[in-house]
């Protein structure tokens, strides 16, 4: 039995999502073109823009990734939910956040969006540090986190691309214990 036209339709807005999230984590937000979009994905550069009408639309469906769990609990649970995640993004990459990432430099809208996560985030992970200085100890654990992250899949640092998402997350775990509070 052949797909149904929704069925083909689901398949194609996909393809051509999953290629606009390729395309912007590889290449960020200005230098990605509908028209690169449509040949990675081939389609017509008119059938990308019929199904998500504008390039900033195109760019928001294929960055939209569900919000993180957030940080909770004691200093020593969040500093190992943090170092969870880290493995997560090293075991998987990210390609919707690594695209908002690279567009954040050039792209306003991605730097706003990245600096309302992150301080969302970053309160959250105040939040259970027993400190005075908690909030900057936690945007520095968050800087840090984030830093490997683009290191290995958007720099693709020496040593920290290959490297195994289990060494990397003990090698950091007493720096983001001792950040935290946590010991």
């Amino acid at each position: 039995m052949s797909p149904s036209r929704s069925e083909q339709r689901q398949a194609t807005e996909a393809r051509i999502l999953a290629e606009a999230r390729r395309l912007f984590a590889e290449s960020g937000y200005d230098r990605t073109t509908i028209r690169a979009v449509a040949t990675a994905a081939g389609v017509d550069p008119g059938l990308v823009m019929h199904y998500f009408s504008s390039k900033e639309l195109l760019f928001a469906r294929a960055t939209a990734v569900p919000a993180p769990v957030l940080p909770g609990g004691t200093a020593s649970e969040v500093a190992e939910q943090l170092l969870d995640r880290l493995h997560d993004s090293l075991t998987d990459e990210p390609t919707g956040s690594l695209a908002v990432l690279r567009s954040m430099l050039t792209h306003p809208e991605s730097a706003q969006d990245i600096r309302a996560a992150a301080r969302t985030y970053k309160d959250q992970i105040a939040a259970a540090i027993p400190s005075d200085d908690a909030d900057l100890r936690a945007a520095i654990v968050s800087a840090a986190i984030m830093g490997v992250t683009l290191g290995r899949h958007m720099i693709k640092l020496d040593h920290l691309v290959d490297a195994d998402p289990d060494q990397i997350v003990e090698i950091l775990r007493p720096c983001v214990r001792a950040l935290t509070r946590a010991d």
